[in-house]
Parts: C-alpha cells; structure tokens; sequence
C-alpha cells in the first residue's frame, strides 16, 4: 500500500511492523532450535543461531530504513513527489483496524488466561511436579500475552499516526511534508525497538554476564554454603537469550573433601533453581590439596 501510494510513512510503519515480525520468527525458530538435541559437533546445541538470525534481520531492517530516510530527505529538500491521499488513507485505516482486533484478541486471551488459572486445585502438587511446571509455563504465558498487548498499543499510536498524516494529505495536498515528518519519527522508533536487541545479542556472542545476574550475588550465596572456603573461579554466561549457564570453581575447607557430594549438591541447586542457570557445572577441590600442589611446584621451582 505505501509503495502504491508513494507514502514513505506506511512503508517505514510497515518497516515497523516487519521488525515485530522477525521477533516472532526468532522466537518460534528458538522454539524449534531448543527440541534439537546436540551433536558431536556442537555439544551445545543451536542456540546461537537465535543470535545470529536476530542480528541478520536488524541489519536488514536498518538497511530499509537508511533508504527510506535518504528518499524522506531527498523529498524534504526537494518537495517534488505527488502521493495518492486515497490509496494512503485507506491503507493507514486498514493499518489501524488490524492493531485495533490484534490489541483486542490480545487483551481478550489474557483475561481468558488469568480466569482459567485462578481457581486453585483441588489437589496438593509437589513443588517438582508436572503440574507445577505447566502453571509456571502458563504465567510465563500470560505476562508474555500482557506484554505483547502493551506492544500492540504502541503499534496502534503509530498506526493512528499514519492515519492522521494520511487525513491530512488527502484533504490538504499542501502539507504533503507530513509524510516525510512521520518517517523521521517512526524510523526513531524503530531503532529505539532494536537497539536492545543489538545490545543483548552483543553481551551474548561476548559471553557477558546476562544483565538480570549479579556475579557478587552469587558468589556471596555461594560461600554462605557450608564447609565452602573460598570461590577459586566464576564464569557466567548466555548460550541464547533465557539460557544460563555457569562454571564454578570451589575449594572445601581443610578436613571436609568427605562432604564433597553435598557441597556440590547444594551448589548446582543454588545456581540451578535460585537462579534460574540452564544449565551449571560444579568443580570441587581440597584446601589441603591446593596446598600440596603449591608447595610441590615451589619446590620443583626452586630444584
């Protein structure tokens, strides 16, 4: 439609709407990737190429958007171009009615949500049981059909914004300049909705600690264990988006390498369901056996 009417506006909304389009493909392909099982090869499995296709498809947007600026400059400047204000119009409310029935689905299905699951069971659940696992997964559920209804409001500003600019130039030709206004600001909105994605995707293929972690949180927690001496080494990191995993290296207090099992027991479940790690890999070493080791090499050292 924006090509049809030759309105830079509905091609940078729908630019927009083609940003919120590849976040769902990357969060079905992330779906898919995760029932994959690993290989020789890739002992992690394919989580990366969540990443990979995430940072593909902003480039690609980004490239769209830097043409559609260069062309929304040039008809500043120039003011030489002609824009079919019925085409604009009916696609601008055509734009609007689709956000309006998506924002309503949306809200409708989270209420339906939340009603279907506030009833409390008739039945006591272990805290590991399936049950319980499928009630968190449907309130993960339900906060991400919330979000994506506040995100579907945003949309629909956007698309009334369009609107309006095509009202404007359908009726009053001469303030044609509202059609390049509005891919300044939209094209704004577009990098303010990717640039997280970039930073995110950024900390992940630098295997950065994930920005809702705190290291020394950790570490604290972690020596709270008892008979744990000292925290030897750390590493936190993303497979993908939502995928944690750790390494840690623990050194036991002198006398207590016969708790060993236990120490590494109550490591994995602190990392593993406190703080929500994917995955986590616990290392064990004796405070009298670093000893030795250092004394063997200063003395070999010194031989």
């Amino acid at each position: 439609g924006g090509y049809v009417a030759n309105s830079l506006a509905i091609m940078t909304d729908a630019l927009h709407m083609l940003t919120d389009l590849s976040g769902i493909i990357l969060t079905l392909l992330a779906l898919w990737l995760s029932a994959k099982s690993p290989t020789k090869r890739f002992t992690f499995g394919f989580h990366r190429l969540e990443v990979l296709s995430a940072i593909i498809s902003v480039l690609l947007v980004y490239i769209l958007m830097a043409f559609l600026l260069y062309e929304a400059v040039q008809r500043t400047i120039h003011m030489d171009y002609e824009i079919n204000g019925d085409i604009m119009l009916i696609t601008a409310a055509v734009g609007v009615a689709v956000n309006l029935i998506m924002g309503f689905l949306l809200n409708q299905s989270g209420h339906l949500h939340s009603h279907s699951h506030s009833h409390p069971h008739s039945h006591v659940t272990q805290s590991n049981s399936p049950n319980t696992a499928h009630s968190s997964s449907h309130g993960h559920s339900s906060l991400a059909v919330r979000a994506a209804f506040v995100h579907a409001l945003g949309d629909l500003v956007q698309s009334i914004g369009v609107l309006v600019a095509a009202y404007i130039i359908r009726f009053k030709p001469e303030y044609k300049i509202a059609d390049p206004i509005c891919t300044y600001i939209f094209s704004i909105l577009v990098v303010l909705t990717t640039v997280r994605i970039l930073c995110d995707t950024g900390v992940i293929i630098l295997e950065g600690v994930p920005r809702h972690l705190n290291v020394d949180r950790i570490k604290e927690d972690l020596m709270k264990i008892e008979d744990v001496y000292s925290i030897e080494d750390l590493n936190v990191w993303s497979l993908t988006a939502g995928k944690t995993t750790a390494i840690v290296h623990l050194q036991l207090v002198p006398g207590s390498s016969s708790k060993w099992e236990e120490v590494q027991s109550k490591a994995q479940q602190l990392l593993l369901n406190t703080f929500g790690m994917y995955k986590c890999s616990v290392q064990l070493q004796s405070y009298k056996q670093e000893m030795s080791k250092t004394c063997a090499s200063c003395q070999s050292s010194s031989a």
